[in-house]
């Protein structure tokens, strides 16, 4: 629940950017569902461009401290599974499954110079990062490798439950990771 104004439209401004895109969401309609008026959202953000990154960004950071804090009290195999198990719980949460808030910003910013991909983009290299860092502590074979592989089944999942509408795809997703993890011997 939003404690202040700019949180007010930090949420109203997610659900809206994730459930109907972009592009196609603007300034008027996220003032007129969060009640915030046009002056107070330009004393938070100075364009739209500016909150889509404050949106990304307050996304991003619970996301990585749920998975530190799993990596601090599983085991480094366990805490890796794991992401597949929390991959699930979003792609079957109560609300409406609308894909990844990263991949459609970086497909609605497809310039890799614009800071919108550009945050996308960071957000996927932290996740190869966490998961490269558990393979490490596994002591994985090619552990840089080994994570860009988990990513891919972890970025197929995502887009496979957004095109196809959610089913087992993060749960055959941890399969294969599990059959990955084996053949590495970890």
């Amino acid at each position: 629940m939003a404690t202040n104004k700019r949180d007010l439209l930090l949420s109203t401004a997610e659900r809206l950017f994730y459930t109907e895109g972009y592009h196609a969401t603007g300034i008027d309609r996220i003032l007129s569902e969060s009640g915030v008026a046009k002056m107070t959202l330009y004393k938070h953000f100075k364009s739209k461009d500016e909150l889509i990154l404050a949106v990304l960004e307050a996304r991003q950071q619970p996301m990585f401290e749920r998975l530190h804090e799993a990596r601090s009290v599983l085991p480094a195999r366990k805490a890796l599974l794991g992401v597949f198990d929390g991959l699930n719980n979003m792609i079957h949460s109560p609300s409406a499954f609308c894909g990844c808030l990263f991949i459609n910003a970086a497909a609605e910013y497809q310039d890799r110079d614009h800071p919108i991909h550009q945050r996308a983009a960071a957000y996927k290299a932290q996740l190869q990062h966490h998961l490269r860092e558990l393979l490490e502590e596994l002591q994985a074979p090619q552990p840089q490798q080994l994570a860009q592989q988990l990513q891919f089944l972890i970025e197929g999942a995502l887009s496979m439950a957004h095109i196809e509408g959610p089913a087992d795809q993060a749960l055959l997703a941890k399969a294969a990771a599990e059959q990955l993890l084996q053949a590495a011997g970890i």
